[in-house]
């Protein structure tokens, strides 16, 4: 694909990656690394990646997933496909797949075939659970919430509720994208390459380690989220007299005194049964319910206005469409300018990372199918005449050839 300008600055500029994904682990991964800087190829099928076409809670996820990212457009069991992929396996640098388990040993480029032709490569398998009992189990991100306890601290008593975002498929490839930098780094001081893996349900619990912790510490079930007792004394939603409901999170004495002060309530601030956190937490049965009619006299701009002065934590309670518009995201460097696939113009966000003074921008839209199908093709020493054949053949696509 070639090395701009701004990609050669980045921090894994150089890094060649192949990526056989789909759905959201594998692309979070592999746009991780392309946002980094890495030259990440997408090797998708001939007719695009079946994400590509998803609807309903997945439309999101291949425009976002796959900025910064080439296409080959390939049939993967055909003979010539195989021969493309082998010679690119050659002189990449790390491969990303997150296919179930055996898929990529079935279609011959498991990490024994692609390690014995090329040694120093970093092959990252994403999957649904590492090593053990499980590990040929198929998985998805709303399975491993279910059975690695996330659902049930999630949701209220007696209702497991999935997380509002792909949480685990996300946390995973980053998972996966730290072993990738651990295993390029080990490669530096020995010259050879290694296989490594990240998994949903291993990332679930890693996440639910807090929760074991309280369980190791404590007698009884934990208890979900939505009915724990919480450690701060004031930490939730209240309701404007506008009806728009806020969040006030008071975690320490200096916010409840500037909480007082900013909401005329020298009275509670003096209140010798209110003076510390814990007392406070003593007082709940009264106090909160006497801090719900206090909000309820206020609009939530007025509220959000008068924490915001008084230094205390506070949020409004935002939907997706809020963010396009959120002044940090937007006055920052929160977002950026993003043209998906049939030309719908947006802003997405970039990685919530400050790296020196490293742009870590869109370099590149997400590539239409087979976008670089024949740039790749020459570059592994295809010749124009031998590209147009796998074209005719329906072995690759490229656009404008059907």
């Amino acid at each position: 694909m070639g090395q701009t300008p701004q990609r050669m600055t980045l921090p894994l500029a150089g890094v060649s990656v192949l990526e056989f994904t789909h759905a959201v682990m594998g692309p979070a991964c592999g746009v991780i690394l392309a946002d980094l800087g890495a030259d990440v190829l997408r090797i998708e099928p001939v007719d695009g990646d079946p994400t590509r076409r998803l609807r309903g809670f997945g439309t999101g996820y291949f425009p976002y997933f796959n900025r910064n990212k080439g296409s080959l457009a390939l049939d993967l069991k055909a003979p010539e496909g195989k021969e493309v992929v082998l010679r690119l396996a050659k002189t990449a640098d790390v491969v990303i797949e997150n296919f179930g388990p055996g898929t990529m040993e079935r279609l011959g480029y498991g990490w024994d075939v692609l390690s014995a032709l090329n040694p120093r490569l970093v092959y990252c398998a994403l999957k649904g659970f590492l090593s053990g009992p499980y590990e040929k189990r198929h998985a998805m991100d709303e399975v491993v919430q279910m059975m690695g306890g996330l659902a049930y601290m999630t949701g209220p008593p007696g209702q497991p509720l999935r997380a509002g975002t792909s949480v685990i498929d996300i946390t995973g490839g980053m998972f996966g994208v730290i072993a990738i930098l651990l295993a390029l780094r080990e490669r530096a001081a020995t010259g050879k390459g290694s296989k490594v893996k990240s998994a949903l349900f291993e990332t679930t619990a890693f996440l639910m380690g807090q929760h074991m912790a309280y369980a190791a510490l404590t007698e009884g079930p934990v208890p979900p989220m939505a009915a724990r007792v919480s450690a701060w004394s004031v930490y939730r939603i209240f309701t404007g007299k506008d009806g728009q409901p806020v969040f006030v999170g008071l975690i320490s004495d200096k916010h409840w005194e500037r909480f007082c002060e900013a909401f005329g309530r020298e009275d509670l601030r003096l209140d010798p049964r209110l003076l510390t956190n814990n007392d406070r937490i003593k007082e709940r049965a009264w106090l909160l319910p006497e801090i719900e009619r206090l909000l309820g006299g206020f609009t939530r701009d007025e509220i959000i206005a008068r924490c915001e002065k008084a230094d205390v934590p506070f949020a409004p309670i935002a939907r997706p469409e809020d963010l396009f518009t959120d002044p940090q995201l937007n006055q920052g460097a929160g977002l950026l300018p993003t043209t998906f696939p049939g030309g719908v113009k947006t802003k997405m966000p970039r990685l919530p990372i400050e790296v020196g003074r490293h742009d870590f921008g869109i370099r590149r839209d997400p590539a239409a199918i087979g976008a670089d199908t024949r740039d790749v093709l020459r570059g592994a020493g295809y010749t124009d005449l031998e590209i147009d054949a796998l074209l005719a053949k329906g072995v690759v696509f490229a656009p404008g050839r059907r």
